[in-house]
């Protein structure tokens, strides 16, 4: 079985790499990254017990949302001309299914490991509401993606909740410096997802998936990029000028390299699906280091406290 991604075809354990789209993973990892070090910065306090904790769960719960998302679209169809769809790989759906269901059950014990730590079981009522958002976005009955929801739910999800999480999880407490954050990262979440439709848009329509790009065509979802893009460089030069983002969160801005590079390739390319299905791995390339860097900014701030 082949697929054509760049105009190579996919095989062997490359379209298992494909399939299980290692890249993505730092859409998990990162809210947890960004959350604790925003706690750093504000209390002085990091649990590395904790932290580890949460990153391996989170890793094996977005393990369950990819692969079971498989299933879900495997059940409608979508996914017929999807060769790197780990159903269409493996010819046994209950198999994917239940070891997707075996890896969200891993995580959620990790989570619950986390409660018991902190004798509260915020951060587990937090986690447990991700989920079942994330499996409203293609699950039955609810499949809101397919109502165009996804990029709302994924806002949500890796934005105000899974920072949230991270952030009670080192201090048991809120912040609105976090919450302002988790603006930032769950715009950067979402422009992954809205960057995944534009080469599908045949296939979504045959398949009654009315996504953005769907809805709005693929010219207009390119300036949409552009717009969202910028206010990640935005907004913490808003915070910081509201005394929420310390002065080193400009370090955001040694990422608007790999900004450029997305809203320039999906502008050139949006109309030609072949060439711009690979925008969605730019978006999580943007994603990666302009978090990356925002942490880095409140870790530094830390220490320069310290020194």
């Amino acid at each position: 079985m082949t697929t054509t991604y760049n105009h190579k075809p996919l095989v062997g354990w490359k379209l298992w790499l494909a399939a299980l789209k290692p890249p993505m993973y730092s859409v998990a990892i990162m809210p947890i990254v960004l959350g604790s070090a925003i706690a750093f910065e504000q209390t002085n306090q990091f649990n590395s017990q904790i932290f580890w904790l949460f990153i391996t769960s989170a890793i094996f719960i977005l393990a369950w949302l990819n692969i079971s998302n498989d299933v879900f679209d495997a059940e409608t169809g979508i996914d017929l001309n999807k060769a790197e769809s780990i159903v269409n790989i493996t010819g046994k759906k209950g198999l994917v299914f239940s070891i997707s269901n075996l890896l969200l059950a891993v995580g959620i014990v990790e989570i619950v490991a986390i409660s018991l730590l902190q004798q509260d079981i915020t951060v587990l009522a937090l986690v447990l509401l991700c989920c079942i958002l994330g499996y409203s976005y293609q699950g039955p009955p609810f499949r809101l993606g397919y109502q165009g929801l996804g990029e709302i739910i994924c806002f949500i999800t890796f934005g105000p909740l899974a920072i949230a999480a991270a952030y009670y999880s080192q201090t048991k407490d809120y912040s609105t410096v976090s919450l302002a954050a988790s603006v930032i990262i769950g715009i950067n979440t979402s422009i992954i997802l809205f960057c995944s439709h534009f080469h599908q848009v045949k296939d979504d329509l045959a398949a009654g998936k009315l996504s953005p790009i769907v809805r709005l065509g693929t010219a207009k979802g390119a300036q949409i990029v552009g717009i969202f893009s910028v206010s990640l460089y935005l907004l913490p030069i808003i915070y910081i000028l509201l005394n929420l983002f310390p002065l080193y969160s400009l370090l955001i801005f040694a990422s608007f390299p790999f900004a450029y590079q997305l809203v320039a390739h999906v502008h050139q390319n949006h109309a030609q699906p072949e060439r711009v299905r690979n925008s969605k791995y730019i978006a999580v390339k943007l994603h990666f280091f302009s978090n990356s860097f925002l942490a880095l900014g409140f870790l530094l701030t830390q220490f320069l406290k310290q020194s």
